[in-house]
């Protein structure tokens, strides 16, 4: 199955956090399974490293290149198709990022693993 990380979901992951659920973190370590992480998680990370928000084991170069491909997570890039469904999106949700991942997963029409349900009011298949 292919799937798409939110943010936090990457990062609870590789951290090990006992915040991810067991079904998440199942989901994620299963090797037949396809996880993808945006590009716009990797924008999020790098700004919240930048005010303070985040901090890393590695600089952000070295940390998320290695949990990616030590998870065989594969980057999910962002078309106009993504930015073009954001400008549709009703607002439910009001983060930038999270708001590009829903418009992501609607148009790859793949699930997302997250702990927002907030992702629930846009139809998205939310897996937790």
């Amino acid at each position: 199955m292919k799937f798409l990380l939110d943010t936090h979901s990457f990062l609870w992951f590789v951290e090990g956090d006992t915040k991810l659920s067991v079904t998440a973190r199942t989901l994620i370590e299963e090797r037949t399974n396809q996880p993808l992480l945006s590009i716009a998680s990797i924008w999020e990370m790098a700004i919240k490293i930048s005010i303070g928000k985040l901090q890393l084991t590695q600089p952000i170069e070295q940390h998320i290149p290695y949990h990616m491909q030590t998870n065989d997570v594969t980057l999910l890039g962002i078309d106009i198709a993504h930015v073009v469904i954001v400008a549709t999106l009703p607002y439910h949700h009001r983060d930038p990022f999270d708001r590009l991942l829903i418009a992501q997963a609607i148009h790859e029409q793949i699930p997302i693993i997250s702990i927002d349900t907030a992702f629930d009011d846009y139809g998205v298949h939310r897996l937790w």
